[in-house]
């Protein structure tokens, strides 16, 4: 895991953002279609210096001026911006917002009669560790097909995309989707959490080099929605519309509802679940 997650998320945000998206020409000669850093430092307000020291760790205080404006000059989303600011408070790789808190496990009754009203939807309950602790028997039966649920309660599901070979069939953008899977475990406390640094010295070994280099290059800020495809094994391809739900900070976990988005994954999956057609809905997407 990189020691210099503040300067990874600038580089690769920089690298993300288009002369185009900030109103810049493309110019001639350009080696990546990113944003070179004097283009950056230029629309930012600081000098070129500076923002080579940020993202080579050398510098790993920078003021909340400094982050606002490197943000603003990107053009990071809130999600992205409170993320940003976020590791330049937590300058320290040791420091956690959390303390010594491991992940939650425990279900909360309320939460488990919010799993109820979501049915027939598939929806799961997961924690900081990508572990499956509760879900709607409507993600049981799009799941268990695919070899997700075979290890038992709480599920692991970085081990099962990380180590599965299984995955890589379920899953047709699987690169995407192991991506994800890196970034989620390095958001929040990351090796600071005794339980996640055990995780990552696992998959470190079991994975190797596979692993080791996303945990290098990609910051830990994963998507919160969006759209995937799964190719089931009973249901065939299914395009599928996801959200995040972030529970309280006392809980530490958030519910993950998977949404039909398309008319034949609507179709495939009230087949799939056993409700009547039409009772899952296509969203846009």
């Amino acid at each position: 895991m990189s020691d210099n997650e503040l300067g990874l998320f600038l580089r690769t945000r920089r690298e993300a953002t288009t002369p185009a998206e900030v109103g810049l020409p493309a110019g001639a000669r350009r080696r990546t279609p990113g944003l070179r850093r004097a283009e950056l430092a230029t629309l930012a307000g600081v000098s070129v210096e500076y923002l080579i020291r940020l993202e080579q760790g050398r510098d790993r205080n920078p003021s909340v001026a400094v982050l606002s404006s490197i943000a603003d000059a990107l053009q990071l989303t809130r999600n992205q911006r409170v993320h940003l600011h976020q590791l330049g408070k937590a300058s320290d790789p040791g420091f956690s917002c959390l303390g010594g808190a491991g992940p939650n496990r425990a279900v909360r009754p309320a939460i488990q009669a919010i799993l109820e009203q979501l049915e027939p939807a598939p929806a799961v309950v997961m924690n900081r560790l990508s572990e499956l602790l509760a879900s709607t028997t409507g993600y049981r039966r799009l799941m268990e097909p695919i070899g997700l649920l075979d290890a038992g309660w709480p599920g692991s599901y970085a081990r099962y995309v990380l180590t599965d070979p299984r995955a890589r069939t379920a899953y047709p953008d699987w690169e995407h989707k192991a991506d994800k899977v890196v970034a989620t475990l390095k958001q929040g406390p990351g090796r600071s959490d005794p339980e996640v640094g055990a995780l990552i010295d696992e998959l470190t070994l079991t994975v190797g080099e596979e692993f080791t280099r996303r945990m290098e290059s990609i910051p830990g800020l994963p998507d919160h929605n969006g759209v995937g495809r799964l190719d089931h094994p009973e249901a065939g391809m299914l395009r599928l519309a996801y959200e995040t739900l972030s529970l309280s900070a006392d809980d530490d976990q958030y519910i993950m509802i998977y949404l039909a988005a398309d008319e034949p994954t609507a179709a495939a999956l009230d087949a799939l679940i056993g409700r009547t057609p039409g009772s899952l809905r296509a969203v846009a997407g």
